[in-house]
């Protein structure tokens, strides 16, 4: 018998054994192709030092082969019901631990000081669920964790968000606000098929690798954030437009102001501006209406 955990028979005989049912509401779908596991760990490109950090394990399909490459694997896992079933399918892996907690509500620093030692190579490597995964990406970046960077399945369609390039549909407040403190890439596209249950959308795993310092230094990060939601709040107003909106018609000289000053046409659409021109405009707004 196959005994890795992601055989698509193992897998079944798992859920069978401990009856489990799948819950909607927490997005639980059992990746069973072993070429794209390897894939995502591969990805993430592990030494026998790393330790990783792994949200929702499941029943421990990519866990059991993070805990192969990497020196110590932490899971962490909403859903009470399959801690038994991860205590059962990882037993043969003493270098991997799962936490039942909401990965939102966690104190990670607090998790990484307890679990790994100082200065050791940290990923995050994940199957997200998809109702989560923007909130958990910020949390990860915005929380300046000591991590190297994030390997993740995501959503196809929120991927290309993340990854996308000024001047493309796709490219907006999202790609932003991650792309401001980290690199994007997408690694592959995984269809529908290769899960249980299938979900309705197909996936794809993107890396994220952390910069050293932010794209851009601005004078007040939240600010600059700000800036760029307005800028996309209607995508087909001009930049000039969204801005007179948030900002209210009393500003629209210091608004017109502040574009000229950082060389962004009035009439160009946010979704035209480069990270480092809406932080030399959020500056410029900074100056004119904070100061």
């Amino acid at each position: 018998m196959n005994k890795d955990i992601s055989a698509p028979q193992r897998t079944k005989e798992i859920i069978a054994k401990h009856n489990f049912s799948f819950k909607k509401s927490l997005g639980q779908n059992f990746l069973i192709d072993q070429n794209i596991l390897n894939n995502i760990v591969s990805a993430a490109d592990l030494s026998p030092d790393s330790g990783v950090i792994e949200i929702g394990p499941g029943i421990g399909s990519l866990t059991e082969r993070l805990a192969k490459k990497a020196k110590n694997v932490v899971a962490f896992e909403i859903d009470q019901r399959l801690i038994p079933i991860l205590e059962e399918t990882l037993e043969p892996y003493e270098n991997a631990k799962v936490i039942n907690q909401d990965v939102l509500e966690a104190d990670i620093h607090a998790v990484i000081e307890e679990n790994f030692s100082d200065g050791q190579d940290i990923m995050v490597v994940a199957n997200l669920p998809y109702y989560v995964t923007t909130p958990i990406i910020l949390k990860l970046l915005n929380d300046n964790l000591p991590i190297r960077g994030i390997v993740i399945m995501i959503q196809k369609e929120v991927a290309d968000r993340i990854a996308a390039k000024p001047s493309t549909k796709e490219y907006g407040s999202l790609s932003i606000a991650i792309q401001f403190f980290a690199e994007a890439e997408t690694v592959m596209t995984v269809p529908h098929t290769v899960f249980i249950p299938k979900p309705n959308v197909d996936s794809a795993v993107i890396k994220i690798t952390k910069r050293t310092e932010p794209l851009a230094i601005v004078k007040d990060e939240e600010f600059m954030f700000e800036v760029v939601r307005a800028s996309f709040a209607q995508r087909r107003k001009t930049i000039i437009n969204n801005l007179k909106s948030f900002f209210g018609k009393d500003e629209k000289d210091k608004v017109e102001q502040a574009l000229n000053a950082s060389g962004i046409d009035p009439k160009r659409r946010g979704e035209t501006l480069s990270i480092e021109e809406f932080a030399k405009l959020s500056d410029e707004l900074h100056h004119l209406l904070k100061e």
